[in-house]
């Protein structure tokens, strides 16, 4: 079978990756990870304010790609969350490493953390997603995956059905560490797609109560949702 362009479905070269010259040209990058505060960072922390109010560290955050329900750039996220195709997940993935490489306030993470699935929908998938990601990040930051350092404790419905105020009630206590954080300095924890900043913003709570208030955590996602 001949490999497709993952936007626009173009046969593709030898020469090209899961994109051809042309979609690839026209990404619709963020550019975040050149901002320590950028939008999606600030929606995060809104969202870290209101699970915990004594939270006073900004935390940062950035993503490879705008995600939007009319644009066609979406096929690549869905690419590997809903069609199994790893491969692409890595590949974009070490792309998005490679920019955060390349900036200072991320230089010195020194772990990366996937946001974990309950072991019911990993089963049913095959894999986590996030696990993906997070290992071309760690591998491009020179950064240690940690990845059963943090775990679910229950299964709850899919976020993309509810509100806002919904997402975050629906996540909140959900997570628990299951590693020993003490010594780090910088964490990173990483998913698919950004939308509110609920699932984000309750695991890096149940991790700074793990790590203590010094620990300095930030996010990282294949795409963010553009509003």
């Amino acid at each position: 079978m001949p490999r497709e362009c993952l936007v626009c479905g173009r046969e593709l070269s030898s020469k090209e990756e899961f994109l051809c010259i042309w979609c690839a040209a026209d990404m619709p990058l963020t550019y975040y990870w050149e901002q320590p505060h950028n939008p999606m960072a600030d929606k995060l922390n809104a969202a870290l304010e209101k699970l915990d109010p004594s939270t006073v560290q900004y935390s940062y955050a950035a993503a490879l790609m705008f995600y939007h329900e009319d644009n066609p750039y979406k096929r690549i996220p869905q690419a590997l969350k809903y069609q199994y195709n790893i491969p692409a997940g890595r590949y974009f993935a070490k792309n998005l490493g490679r920019r955060l490489a390349l900036a200072p306030h991320f230089s010195d993470v020194d772990a990366v953390i996937p946001v974990p699935l309950h072991w019911m929908r990993k089963l049913r998938r095959g894999y986590n997603q996030a696990e993906i990601l997070a290992a071309e990040i760690a591998g491009a930051l020179g950064a240690r995956l940690l990845p059963k350092a943090v775990s679910r404790r229950r299964s709850t419905v899919s976020q993309t059905t509810l509100a806002a105020e919904d997402r975050l009630k629906n996540v909140a206590g959900v997570f628990q560490v299951r590693e020993r954080l003490e010594g780090l300095r910088h964490l990173a924890i990483v998913d698919d797609t950004f939308t509110t900043g609920a699932t984000l913003a309750a695991c890096i709570k149940a991790i700074r109560t793990a790590a203590g208030p010094d620990v300095r955590i930030s996010a990282f996602t294949l795409s963010v949702v553009d509003d």
